[in-house]
């Protein structure tokens, strides 16, 4: 039986198989070490949202060609990157079920590969001509460099507001998946009202996404991601932010010793947990994500109806519905 990704290719299906081809013939090298890494990277490949985000937007605002496929493979290279690096930031185990690279390979290959693949990037684009969609990712990377960096300041003091939670994964989550889409326009148009809308579609679809991200940390479902990591990696997410600033001065105080502290404690995190329940961080955080479920249809309602608008639409509900 198809599942619900599934369903959601079927307007880009074969694009996407000529996109795997293409995307792997990128990242091929001469050095054997450097291929075996790659080769792996390729096998343990996630569900290609990204990709699709690409495709998608592609098909909803032009004609796909060559220039779509050079921005998917950019868009790819672009995450594979930030990946490798991430788990090497994170000393991170595992990614996505498999051995990370640097469990595998150590730190110094994991950096060199992500090195490797940034670069493989900046010259598919400049081999081609493609300055514009460089231009649209490289904010992209600053972005997400920023947003890292702001979460890294901000989880030593934990002095973080709303405003400054939407500007991290503005910047960390949603701009990657926003110049997915605005690459994806930028492939077939040369609309700059065009491909700035759907830039902001792909980022109102990153806030969703990562709204959802976060409500993982206080579900009960058995996911990728242990409950309370959020709290042990002393990140600031919105159901702890918003129920902070509701707490008594007291109360407050207490939690954000909690998470500055005592914070490989279980017992001690699941007692935030139960803090942020009882405060009703949940419902608010939910009535946030479907705020910007709701924006983003609003701009998908500009479009006339296709079989990539409702795949977009789908894939946007998938982004806020999933248990993973």
């Amino acid at each position: 039986m198809p599942s619900k990704l599934d369903e959601i290719k079927q307007p880009i299906e074969k694009e996407l198989e000529i996109f795997e081809t293409r995307f792997q013939l990128a990242m091929k090298s001469n050095v054997a070490l450097l291929d075996k890494v790659t080769s792996y990277i390729v096998r343990r490949k996630g569900k290609q949202v990204r990709p699709m985000f690409v495709f998608l937007s592609a098909k909803m605002c032009g004609e796909i060609g060559d220039v779509t496929y050079d921005g998917a493979s950019l868009v790819e290279l672009l995450h594979t990157a930030t990946l490798v690096h991430d788990d090497v930031v994170d000393d991170a185990i595992e990614r996505r079920g498999f051995f990370s690279i640097n469990a595998l390979w150590k730190n110094k290959i994991a950096v060199l590969v992500g090195d490797y693949l940034l670069s493989k990037g900046l010259t598919l684009a400049l081999d081609n001509n493609h300055f514009a969609l460089l231009k649209i990712l490289s904010n992209s990377v600053k972005e997400m460099s920023e947003g890292e960096l702001l979460q890294m300041e901000k989880a030593r003091k934990l002095d973080i507001e709303e405003d400054t939670y939407f500007d991290i994964i503005t910047k960390k989550t949603a701009s990657l998946i926003a110049s997915a889409c605005a690459i994806g326009a930028a492939s077939v148009t040369k609309d700059e009202k065009l491909i700035e809308k759907m830039r902001l579609l792909g980022e109102t679809i990153g806030i969703a996404f990562q709204i959802k991200d976060d409500l993982f940390d206080y579900g009960e479902q058995e996911i990728g991601k242990p409950r309370g990591i959020d709290i042990k990696e002393r990140k600031m997410t919105l159901p702890l932010i918003y129920s902070l600033n509701k707490a008594s001065k007291s109360e407050k105080n207490r939690i954000i010793n909690i998470v500055k502290n005592q914070n490989e404690n279980n017992e001690k995190v699941h007692e935030v947990i139960d803090f942020v329940k009882k405060g009703n961080g949940i419902p608010y955080t939910i009535e946030k994500m479907n705020y910007y479920r709701d924006e983003a249809l609003k701009i998908l309602a500009d479009f006339e109806e296709s079989p990539a608008r409702n795949s977009l639409t789908s894939l946007l509900n998938y982004t806020i519905e999933r248990n993973f």
